[in-house]
């Protein structure tokens, strides 16, 4: 196993969470177990075969005497199919014959074939209601794949989001170490100006802070980045005896250019239709409507309608009484079966709770979709407004370092002292890092608005399931809100 430094960039990063994230790995099973409910669902629906074989002895005193028995045998044998159909009807075909060998009397034997057909007329008939189990266990299975989706997509955000803050850390670190430079350079030239006596001994001392509150800068940067690698390597989970020590290597900067967005509405849009928790809610209105269907229907009372046809045959052998089933014997049985509680409270509660499930999941619905229209367009705020401020950033820098090119010159010209020369060193440095800080965080903002509005993982090129609205497969997204930029 390959423990040497790591060289990725923010591609990579993604590519090693999704491959190797535990987490993730967790979260993958669930659509599949989910799936094993259908299957139960379903098997309501397939054909049961049934078999009996039974042997029975009797054994009586006889009416000829106290030394005399009668003895009785018999032989049973049944074999049968049913299934339940999704319309509600039952249909069984069965087959039985028995054998009876008595002491003093000849043997007996009989043979049935027959069909039985049972239909409700009322409650349990139709597909709708028979079929609802099943329906919502492949929309439990639909929504599991959309909270897949859903994690997978934070997931991405928060590598992301680290990869670039490990990008901030190392690039801090660069810029803490030229600080330093900067201020030693200061700090002996300082030295050298008091030792020919052009600058008095008490320029001295803040020359010397000024390295010393350097080395502290450097020393905080250099933590943040050893933290900040350990969360990012948590998030990889990268193969090997010890993950935590691997070194890593950032191969990309944050980038400073500007990304064209769409108009705010155009991104509500795509958010309304590939937010992963809004199709979860979604399909949970459309559960509970499933119930609705099957507890009204448990409002009914049961009448069944059922017919019986056999076809029997007799003789003295198995063998015979099967072939005289082509005779003349044969039972017809025609009926109905009704049932209904004086009450009926406990169907009517089950079918109040399920409506009053489906109003609170409808307004559940409506109150998210609010929620994701103000979480993207708050987003969308936070990029417009970190766009900015790498610009301003920027411009400050620029101004920053012509004041301390000034400031430098006016010091050895004896225009200055070595407390203005440091605070413009000072200045320079935290334009610098923020600078840096506005590019990472417009580039946060900008995968924090493409996960709330739910096209980060198409963006990025990624297939996971739930790539579109419960309706239908996902359409074609248009525009800079829909295409995947490069952003």
């Amino acid at each position: 196993m390959d423990d040497g430094p790591l060289s990725i960039d923010v591609q990579d990063a993604i590519l090693l969470a999704l491959e190797n994230n535990r987490e993730l790995s967790v979260q993958r099973l669930r659509p599949s177990i989910r799936e094993t409910f259908e299957d139960e669902e379903r098997a309501g629906f397939d054909p049961v075969l049934s078999a009996a074989a039974a042997w029975s002895r009797r054994e009586t005193d006889g009416a000829g005497g106290a030394n005399r028995s009668d003895v009785t045998g018999t032989v049973e044998l049944g074999l049968g199919v049913d299934q339940v159909f999704p319309t509600g009807t039952a249909v069984g075909v069965s087959a039985t014959a028995d054998r009876t060998a008595a002491s003093g009397a000849a043997d007996r034997a009989a043979a049935r074939v027959g069909v039985t057909v049972a239909q409700p007329v009322l409650r349990g008939q139709g597909s709708d209601v028979n079929l609802a189990s099943l329906r919502q266990a492949r929309l439990d299975t639909r929504i599991t794949e959309y909270e897949l989706r859903g994690y997978a997509e934070a997931l991405v955000a928060q590598v992301e989001e680290t990869y670039w803050d490990c990008a901030l850390a190392s690039e801090q670190i660069a810029i803490f170490e030229d600080s330093l430079r900067l201020a030693e350079q200061q700090l002996t030239e300082t030295e050298e100006r008091i030792a020919v006596g052009t600058l008095g001994e008490v320029e001295r001392a803040p020359a010397q802070a000024e390295v010393a509150q350097r080395r502290e800068g450097l020393i905080a940067a250099r933590a943040s980045l050893a933290t900040t690698r350990l969360r990012l390597l948590r998030l990889l989970n990268v193969p090997g005896d010890d993950p935590y020590a691997r070194e890593l290597q950032m191969r990309a900067e944050p980038p400073m250019e500007r990304v064209e967005l769409d108009e705010v509405a155009a991104h509500v849009q795509v958010a309304l239709r590939m937010r992963p928790e809004l199709n979860q809610s979604r399909l949970a209105v459309r559960r509970d409507e499933l119930e609705v269907v099957r507890t009204r229907n448990g409002l009914l009372p049961r009448l069944d309608l059922f017919l019986t046809l056999g076809k029997s045959g007799y003789a003295r052998s198995f063998g015979g009484a099967a072939g005289d089933l082509d005779g003349h014997g044969y039972d017809v049985t025609v009926g109905a079966a009704f049932e209904r509680p004086f009450f009926n409270r406990a169907a009517e509660a089950r079918h109040r709770r399920a409506t009053l499930n489906r109003r609170q999941a409808e307004a559940a619905l409506a109150n998210l979709e609010q929620l994701v229209e103000l979480d993207v367009r708050s987003a969308y705020i936070a990029v417009e407004r970190a766009s900015e401020e790498v610009a301003a950033t920027a411009v400050t820098r620029a101004f920053r370092e012509e004041a301390l090119r000034a400031e430098t010159e006016k010091f050895r010209v004896g225009a200055s002292t070595t407390f203005l020369v440091a605070q413009a060193q000072r200045d320079l440095l935290a334009s610098r890092i923020a600078e840096l800080q506005a590019a990472v965080s417009y580039r946060k903002a900008l995968v924090d608005l493409y996960r709330l509005e739910g096209s980060l993982l198409t963006r990025r090129g990624i297939a996971a399931p739930g790539d579109g609205p419960p309706d239908g497969p996902a359409a074609l997204l248009r525009g800079g809100a829909a295409a995947p930029p490069n952003g």
